[in-house]
């Protein structure tokens, strides 16, 4: 294939990849999400199943590359692997998520040929069907969805209460597929006499009336009134060098840090301050002296304390074996829950098929093996009941909803993105946790230990941020929300439908495709 054949059959799924990188934080294009895929969907219209394929991975790997690529930095400047190697390791992890969007393509391809239902429907139900298998398939990593590049867009995100995220990726894609649909009738019509053009008015029709309906819902639910109470909370963003903070010589300094930010903070009345994740640096419970000295202090501020800390739980082969948590003390300084983080992060924390990867090592500094935790304990205290996402725990949807099936008040995360220094990787960890909220019905409150932290009210409004890389306090009165939404209490309903329907329509394709 010469070069001009190889731009104009390639070239429009590259450019929907670079396109929709553009949506995404810091940029923050959102808008050109509802456009981004139609030069891709345009494209596979008459192409064979090989070259739909590959156009779905040039789709997928500029799309993943460009949103993903701040992994690089915690694997070249923490786990001190060569920069070069280290985008390589990146690049493998956007080939392999690009053969998502490579499937999307084929399968969108075969459907063009083989069947005559609307593309409007099927596109966006598949490409649901495959980001939640994204999400959960190999540990799951559901960075990335199309849906996310709406956390701005109030109206429309307010669905996520009942679908979750994968409604607002729905949506985007269904509108792209409609303006394809459009821009292709004139096409099919001329090479299909027979084409069913009152099906394709009838789909627009339908999609129109979709997004018409969400944008009523959407104003409906930020017009309403939240049931709930007021809370004041203060977050503490310590700002302590990730390279530093574990040293002996630098412990007291980091511990010295937290007190004077959280005794001028308490000067404010917060019923809870709250710390990021691993914020103290020793083993709380097991080094005796820095944990009475932490709780001593803790008792003269007159509120709640949450922090992250590593907390040994034994030993096994010679080996420590720790968890990364969340510790909340009441103000007598009592402890009064401890949750043990459920989903590690894959090479940052564990090891995944140690056999395979014998050559690495976890990027967390520790002196033995991190443990998941097992159970989904929710704290309870006199403001109302939350549950701590540590982490990246909070870009899984159905993990959060767990912890809230059975109530809650407003939902707390902790984290230390120091690991992604100055990228977009911060910007777009704190985008994603605006649907959680939304998801729930629940405030949030996002303590990190480098940035962004913040609160985020139950409608996915951003009441308030730090920048990154200072030293921050940040109050805020935020009230607490008892709603159980739809999502919560029945989860992805919405996605198992798509991939049911996704199913069924393929089963046709191959069906037709055999006796053909």
């Amino acid at each position: 294939m010469n070069p001009k054949n190889l731009i104009n059959t390639y070239g429009p799924a590259f450019i929907s990849g670079l396109l929709l990188v553009l949506c995404y934080p810091i940029i923050d294009l959102f808008f050109l999400a509802w456009i981004a895929l139609v030069p891709f969907l345009l494209s596979l219209y008459n192409k064979k199943p090989k070259q739909a394929f590959q156009a779905g991975l040039l789709l997928g790997i500029p799309y993943f590359f460009g949103t993903q690529y701040w992994i690089y930095h915690s694997i070249n400047h923490y786990g001190s692997i060569p920069f070069i190697v280290s985008i390589a390791i990146v690049f493998l992890l956007c080939l392999y998520l690009s053969l998502y969007t490579g499937l999307f393509a084929l399968l969108f391809s075969m459907n063009i040929k083989a069947s005559r239902f609307p593309t409007i429907f099927f596109a966006p139900s598949l490409w649901v069907a495959l980001e939640f298998l994204r999400s959960y398939l190999f540990t799951g990593f559901p960075w990335s969805s199309i849906g996310y590049t709406q956390y701005k867009f109030l109206s429309i995100i307010q669905i996520a209460d009942i679908t979750g995220i994968y409604g607002v990726s729905f949506l985007i894609v269904a509108v792209n597929g409609a303006v394809a649909e459009i821009l292709l009738i004139r096409r099919c019509v001329r090479e299909m006499p027979l084409f069913p053009l009152s099906q394709t008015v009838i789909g627009l029709s339908i999609i129109l009336l979709f997004v018409i309906t969400t944008f009523i819902y959407g104003h409906w639910r930020l017009s309403r009134e939240r049931p709930g109470e007021d809370l004041r909370a203060s977050v503490i963003q310590g700002n302590i060098e990730q390279d530093k903070k574990w040293e002996p010589t630098y412990q007291d300094a980091v511990i010295e840090t937290y007190k004077r930010l959280s005794t001028e903070a308490a000067s404010s009345s917060p019923a809870i301050i709250v710390w990021p994740e691993t914020s103290v640096p020793f083993y709380f419970n097991s080094d005796k002296r820095y944990t009475e000295q932490l709780i001593d202090f803790q008792r003269g501020l007159n509120a709640y304390l949450l922090f992250g800390g590593i907390l040994a739980k034994g030993k096994e082969g010679g080996r420590h074996l720790l968890s990364n948590s969340a510790v909340l003390l009441d103000k007598a300084g009592k402890v009064s829950y401890i949750y043990d983080k459920i989903h590690l992060v894959p090479f940052g924390e564990y090891v995944p098929l140690q056999k395979v990867f014998f050559f690495m090592d976890k990027l967390v500094v520790g002196i033995g093996d991190y443990i998941h935790g097992d159970y989904y304990f929710r704290a309870e205290t006199p403001s109302g009941g939350f549950a701590t996402l540590i982490c990246y725990e909070i870009i899984f949807p159905g993990l959060v909803r767990k912890f809230y099936l059975k109530g809650g008040n407003f939902i707390v995360n902790i984290t230390n993105d120091a690991w992604f220094g100055r990228t977009t990787g911060p910007y777009q960890h704190f985008s994603m946790a605006v649907f959680r909220a939304v998801e729930n019905r629940k405030p949030l409150i996002r303590a990190a230990n480098t940035g962004i932290s913040g609160f985020i009210d139950s409608n996915g409004r951003i009441l308030s941020k730090t920048n990154l890389f200072q030293q921050a306090i940040l109050t805020q009165d935020i009230k607490t929300d008892i709603t159980r939404s739809f999502y919560t209490k029945y989860g992805d309903l919405f996605s198992y439908l798509c991939i049911v329907f996704s199913i069924l329509l393929l089963a046709d394709i191959f069906g037709k495709a055999r006796r053909g």
